[in-house]
């Protein structure tokens, strides 16, 4: 029975197990039924709701009383978000008028976005096909992709929403949560490419983008107005994963078998691989490209490839239909893939990337990224990384502006060494980046070096960069221009952008003021910025900005965006066999 599926293994008694579905059914709805209640009370009491003497009259009609009855469900639904006028107006067009069932209505909400997402698909498509400017083009050609991704976050999103599971429920709402953030990055990101181009295909984009982009934004408030009322009313169901840290053993993936974590912990000699990739010939492929394409798609089998030494001049992506793949070289300096893709030569950001991880489930170990094309190049990203859960261990991403593009979803990276200049960690991903060397180099004369921006475009998303017990230094070159060429830890990108410096190593390339506006005080008011517990020459904090968003953090406020809470990591790092701290350090 299909019935069961969300509710663990059957015990062999149907009348026992429906029993069961059924009490969690009952629990669920009354948790939705607590949130309605809970936020209609907050809307009484702050005068929210439709004046009394709009109200239609009630008295002796049945028909009269179920749309009121609707309008306030409705209205209940949608006191969370930000966008109150587009949630109520969407819903109130396609609802029936005896629909009061609070879950009914979030699948509609759903359902109206997902809708308006696939306008704006068909809408670049339409586009494209009149465009002449060759930059605006491929703008055009990256939004149809955008939006895709886009519409396959939300879709995984309303899917799990159908999947309650009370022993699960805090993980379900924190899963849908970083999809929904997914799907409103990739949103961003397809108008982010319009950046230099002509014509007026930019405005009309964000004409049609608006609409999907706030009703997305208004469906992660909901979520996260479950979640809210959930963590107020302090079941013990809800809170008992995150309480005791889960045992480092136990619930690994689906997909984890024993061979994958040794895999991770063997030499080279002992890797049994599905494709081995060897410039001499002595491997199945002379092409990582090659190899790809035996890929088997989305399969729960880790596909392990094994790059031999070499420097392999190619452009690499892992697509979104290549889940679980493990990529092991022989080294970061040994095995390396490089490309000179950037925003000069008339490329769009987000497609100079040499390596492109976008499957879920990517690990890399032992490789270096490269993008070649230099500071004069301007944006040239040489790894970018949207697989969901992704992990990178000794590994090494160089380049200069933009090197590293973490956009969306779970990442982790451990043991890692990220060289560049200017934003060269960037993007909107729920990342952390542990026992890492941040490498800062030359930029041109007119330039000056920053090393993270982060892309946060709405409060709700779980997203940030934070950068635990690294070293953030300067290569040799550059050390000493540091104060002729200044180096930042952060500028906000977006005007909720998040980052935070833990425990870590802060030589002196750091400029006392820490942190850069991007444009004027844009963001300085709703950006987050915190240093916790930092040491060196460069980690003091007494002539740092006074912005308002520069925040002071206490221990307990830093152990929320550590490896366990932040990002759910004991399961699923652990289950890859790559070494991590789930706290912070003692």
């Amino acid at each position: 029975m299909t019935m069961a599926s969300g509710f663990g293994k059957l015990s062999g008694n149907r009348e026992t197990d429906m029993k069961k579905g059924l009490a969690v059914i009952g629990v669920v709805s009354l948790l939705l039924v607590i949130m309605v209640v809970a936020i209609v009370y907050s809307v009484d009491a702050n005068s929210h709701e439709m004046p009394r003497s709009e109200r239609p009259r009630t008295k002796g009609n049945n028909s009269t009383d179920e749309i009121n009855n609707s309008m306030k469900a409705i209205t209940a639904i949608c006191q969370p978000t930000d966008y109150k006028e587009a949630c109520i107006g969407s819903l109130q067009s396609v609802a029936s008028e005896n629909t009061t069932d609070p879950k009914e209505l979030i699948k509609l909400a759903f359902n109206i976005t997902h809708d308006y997402m696939k306008k704006a698909l068909e809408q670049s498509r339409v586009l494209k096909e009149a465009e002449k400017d060759p930059r605006t083009s491929q703008a055009l050609e990256n939004c149809g992709e955008l939006m895709d991704y886009s519409l396959d976050d939300l879709e995984n999103s309303l899917k799990k929403f159908g999947e309650f599971d009370l022993s699960r429920l805090d993980d379900l709402i924190h899963d849908i949560k970083v999809w929904l953030s997914g799907s409103i990055t990739y949103q961003e990101t397809c108008l982010d490419g319009f950046d230099g181009a002509k014509g007026d295909a930019a405005k009309k984009m964000k004409e049609v983008i608006k609409g999907s982009s706030e009703l997305t934004s208004n469906v992660l408030a909901i979520m996260d107005g479950i979640y809210s009322v959930l963590q107020s009313l302090e079941l013990p169901f809800f809170h008992r994963r995150l309480l005791h840290n889960m045992d480092m053993e136990d619930d690994y993936p689906s997909w984890v078998s024993g061979a994958r974590r040794r895999l991770l912990h063997t030499g080279s000699a002992g890797i049994v691989a599905d494709a081995v990739v060897a410039q001499d010939g002595s491997g199945q492929f002379t092409s990582i490209k090659d190899a790809i394409a035996t890929i088997p798609h989305k399969s729960n089998k880790t596909f392990v490839i094994y790059i031999k030494e070499g420097v392999y001049k190619e452009s690499v992506t892992i697509d979104k239909s290549m889940w679980n793949v493990m990529m092991i070289g022989d080294g970061p300096t040994k095995t390396k893939i490089t490309g000179n893709k950037n925003f000069k030569d008339g490329i769009t950001t987000f497609k100079t990337a040499t390596v492109a991880a976008v499957g879920e489930g990517f690990i890399a170990k032992n490789i270096g990224f490269e993008n070649t094309a230099g500071p004069e190049k301007h944006q040239a990203v040489a790894l970018r990384v949207q697989s969901d859960r992704a992990i990178f261990y000794n590994c090494q991403m160089d380049g200069y502006q933009d090197t590293l593009y973490a956009h969306t979803h779970r990442q982790f990276y451990r043991d890692c060494t990220i060289s560049g200049t200017i934003d060269f960690i960037f993007g909107d991903a729920a990342v952390i980046f542990q026992n890492c060397k941040i490498v800062v180099r030359k930029p041109m004369d007119n330039q000056q070096n920053i090393v993270t921006a982060q892309g946060r475009k709405d409060r709700r998303e779980p997203t940030a960069i934070i950068i635990q017990n690294c070293t953030i230094t300067a290569e040799p070159t550059y050390h000493p221009l540091r104060n002729k060429l200044p180096t930042f830890l952060g500028r906000p990108w977006k005007e909720y952008s998040r980052t935070f410096f833990f425990q870590s190593q802060i030589d002196d390339l750091i400029q006392p003021a820490g942190w850069l506006p991007w444009n004027g005080d844009f963001a300085l008011n709703t950006c987050f910025y915190s240093e916790f517990d930092n040491r060196g020459p460069g980690s003091s904090t007494k002539e740092r900005v006074k912005w308002k968003c520069i925040k002071t953090m206490t221990s307990e406020r830093a152990n929320k965006f550590t490896v366990a809470q932040f990002l759910r990591g004991n399961s699923w790092i652990n289950a890859a066999g790559v070494p991590f701290t789930p706290g912070l350090l003692p």
